[in-house]
């Protein structure tokens, strides 16, 4: 008898995301949700789904009651509630079924942009200089320009513009304000690393492997920051769409491929632990690798960049989703 799978993800619907031109990144989950399914479906498991939707102690009950073997966890927060991803894993690891991706500590931390950040610094991990801004910047503000302003919880770009990228006090007061004002708390502020773009597939438990690295190839308009808006990703009718295109394996030199594969490492082992995740590197201005950020359960659709590595390692989408049931499985077995 084949084994039953629960997939597990947030029902798109309407949300300040979508009053903010901002919907299509919660709808495109459904893409992921599609083609996990079908490679279930060919490898012999009898899957069904479990969309989830608001409040969260309906979502409790949906979770306890589950009638399967293993989850496919592709749950990535309800809109607005970037904590909610955490909690959605806390609750699978409690009904005792394997369930695939990360855990809820490992997904809690890297929601904290923050908390990421002290703990590379400590471990000699270089990342971007940063503070946190809620709206005018302190006194003792001491970032060189150009500056970038990010969210601090959110994930799939939400809230990257092409004002995302600052040059001077007045740009940084008037971008950390609205982002604080549309995503909640303060703004994170890095100083712009504007060399070349790379990031890395990384996934297992007791045996960790990293996967061939791709660079993010960029021919934004003239004048534009080199950077993934939200534009970018999903919205066809902006310059931006289509002004970055994915590379890989990556044309670099060995040195840098080898860096860029035992930072990712080492960033997975402080601050994942097993799963799979992804690691993004941005060079400085002296050709320092920057650690820029580290995704958890990244998109891991067919045409992603996580799928899109794992093929160029020689293996077939369905053996993708396979190797992550497969870590789930030995994570459940481990506890």
């Amino acid at each position: 008898m084949c084994a039953k799978v629960a997939i597990v993800y947030n029902q798109p619907e309407r949300s300040r995301y979508a009053d903010m031109g901002e919907g299509a990144a919660i709808a495109g989950v459904l893409e992921e949700v599609d083609a996990v399914e079908k490679a279930l479906a060919e490898l012999g498991y009898d899957c069904f789904r479990v969309p989830l939707s608001p409040p969260m102690n309906r979502v409790r009950d949906i979770i306890s009651n589950l009638k399967a073997e293993l989850v496919f966890n592709l749950f990535e927060g309800f809109d607005g509630q970037p904590e909610t991803e955490a909690a959605i894993a806390g609750m699978l690891s409690e009904t005792r079924l394997p369930f695939t991706g990360c855990t809820a500590d490992a997904i809690r931390l890297c929601t904290d942009k923050i908390r990421v950040k002290d703990i590379l610094a400590a471990n000699g991990i270089k990342a971007p200089r940063h503070l946190l801004v809620s709206g005018k910047p302190p006194p003792s503000f001491d970032l060189t320009f150009p500056c970038i302003v990010k969210t601090r919880s959110e994930h799939a770009s939400h809230g990257m513009s092409e004002d995302s990228v600052v040059h001077n006090m007045r740009q940084l007061e008037i971008q950390s304000a609205k982002v604080s004002c549309l995503f909640g708390g303060e703004a994170l502020v890095e100083e712009y690393a504007d060399g070349r773009e790379f990031n890395a597939l990384v996934m297992g438990k007791s045996k960790t492997e990293v996967f061939p690295i791709s660079e993010i190839i960029f021919t934004t308009p003239e004048g534009k920051p080199r950077i993934l808006t939200y534009a970018s990703k999903w919205d066809p009718e902006n310059d931006y769409y289509n002004c970055a295109s994915r590379q890989c394996p990556a044309e670099v030199e060995e040195e840098i491929r080898r860096a860029v594969a035992d930072m990712t490492l080492s960033v997975f082992n402080l601050c994942i632990g097993s799963g799979y995740a992804r690691v993004d590197f941005r060079e400085d201005s002296r050709g320092t690798l920057n650690v820029i950020d580290v995704n958890p359960n990244p998109d891991i659709s067919p045409d992603a960049g996580a799928a899109c590595q794992a093929e160029v390692s020689g293996l077939s989408y369905n053996q993708f989703i396979e190797r992550i049931i497969s870590i789930a499985v030995e994570e459940s077995h481990g506890n």
